[in-house]
Order: structure tokens, then sequence, then C-alpha cells
């Protein structure tokens, strides 16, 4: 899927990074950790249900201006500004796993601007704490200096041996045997994974994702008044599925959709299709 990114200019100086597909109902999606508004997992499903899809890079990621990364409040103000010079009046949100912060700050800050708002593996509460092994990993391997080092090797190696690298891989999404896994996912599948991980780059995004989710996001989902859906695997090992079970507890009204999928990345697999149907029931209903 090929797109070309835009830029939005702010006031200030900064810059927003974005690309607009489709032409129907418009979907502002929040992406995950390590991507960017050329992410593609999710979207050839809401494309052929008629949705537009607005994706801007995250505040630090692609060639979003990381001036934007210092409080979720101003990265949120920004994607706002976006979504008015774009004369965008309403929209869905989508927020997926390290995105869940950003969108779940929108749905509540900007609550006359959602029709509804999605969270897909998502960040609900404090992810990494910082004497974690994971976290002091993560500060290590993708550190703005050192993380396009990292993403070269992996984007070489998933170009090379693609089901080694999966397998290698798989433990950090999901609970399940990685040999259990594999049995889930096709050809294509591992095709989607290898593009994924060879499009991926941290730059000071992903910096920002660890600092902005050790901090409560109670207040913001006590205030959300949108219809709410909450995806997520109940095997997912990179965002653990209390993060699910916090959003519905302090989200008014919301919906818990706990999936039998394999792990984190819900798009893949066996249990794909079953997600997009309740994803596009869920759009539907809202849109009715």
């Amino acid at each position: 899927m090929s797109r070309l990114s835009k830029f939005f200019q702010l006031k200030n100086g900064s810059r927003i990074e974005y690309t607009l597909v489709g032409s129907g109902k418009p979907i502002l999606l929040f992406h995950g950790g390590h991507s960017d508004c050329h992410e593609e997992l999710g979207y050839s499903n809401l494309l052929e249900q008629g949705y537009s899809i607005l994706t801007p890079s995250r505040a630090g990621y692609g060639k979003t201006s990381k001036e934007l990364g210092l409080s979720l409040d101003s990265a949120c103000e920004a994607y706002y500004q976006l979504l008015n010079a774009l004369q965008i009046s309403k929209v869905h949100v989508i927020a997926v796993s390290a995105g869940g912060p950003t969108g779940i700050t929108f749905a509540a800050k900007y609550p006359t601007r959602v029709s509804s708002l999605i969270l897909q593996s998502a960040v609900a509460q404090k992810w990494h704490d910082q004497n974690d092994t994971t976290y002091k990993a993560a500060r290590i391997l993708f550190h703005p200096s050192r993380e396009k080092y990292t993403w070269r090797l992996l984007s070489y190696l998933s170009g090379r041996v693609p089901k080694v690298v999966v397998k290698q891989m798989l433990p950090s999404f999901s609970k399940l045997p990685a040999d259990e896994i594999m049995l889930q996912w096709n050809e294509d599948d591992i095709d989607q994974f290898s593009a994924m991980i060879q499009r991926q780059r941290s730059h000071h995004g992903f910096m920002f994702d660890l600092r902005q989710t050790a901090s409560s996001l109670v207040p913001e989902m006590k205030s959300i008044l949108c219809p709410t859906l909450i995806m997520h695997s109940k095997y997912d090992n990179a965002v653990l599925p209390e993060h699910a079970y916090a959003a519905q507890y302090h989200i008014s009204g919301s919906q818990l959709c706990l999936l039998e999928s394999w792990g984190h990345l819900i798009w893949l697999g066996r249990g794909a299709d079953s997600v997009h149907k309740k994803l596009n029931s869920f759009l539907t209903a809202v849109d009715s």
C-alpha cells in the first residue's frame, strides 16, 4: 500500500507528517510504537468498508516534530488543529498499542469531535516500570542515537530469513509457544510481519512513549463519553490484557472484546477475520 505523506505546519513552527487514504467516513488512527503514518496493518479491511483513514505520524515518529512529544496534551492539540485544517468535523478514533494514551487523551479532550473510540491491543495504564528489564533493554536498543542500527539489522534479517525472525520475535508478542503460533500463520501473515519490521523506526517517538505511559490515564478515561470498543488478545505479551480490563473499568459503557487471537498483532494469523468483523459491526452500529 503506497501512500505519499503530506505535512501540516503549525503556527509554532512544528509540523505533522500524515497520510490520508480513502474517501468515506473518516477514521483518525493513532499508530503503535516504532511505526509512523505509513502503517498498514488493518487498513485494507477499513478501506474495503468504505472508510477513509487519516494517520498522523505521532510525536517524534517519522517526520513529525519531536517537540510535539513534550506532552500528550500538546500533541493532541496539534492533531485537533490538523482536523480543522483538513475540515474534518468528526472522526472515529482507533488507537493501537503504544498509541493508546494518545487516543484516550484525544477522546477525553475533544469529545465533540469523536464519534467513537476503538482501542486495539492498546496501552491504557502504566506500562513499563523503570526497573523492568524490558524497559532498560528498550532504552538501549531504541534510543534515538542507536535505534536505526537496531532496525537496520532486523530489517536485513527479516528480508533474508523471515521465518527465523518471526519465530524469534513471537515471545515478545504472545504468551503462547512460538511453534503453536506458527501453525496459525500462513505465508501472507509472515510477509506482512516482515514488511512491518522493514518499515519500522523508533526515532525519538518510542522514548516519548516510554515516558508518557508511565503516567495514569484514569482521569482521562473517566471523562470519555463516546461509544468505546476495547479489542485485546488474552494472550498478548507486549501489552498485557490488564490494560484492557482497566480501560473497561474506567470508561463508562465501554465494550470489552477479549480475543482468542494468538497475541498482540490481532490483524495477523487465524482469527484476524473475526477481529475485522467485530470492528466493522461496531462501527456500523455507531454510524447508523
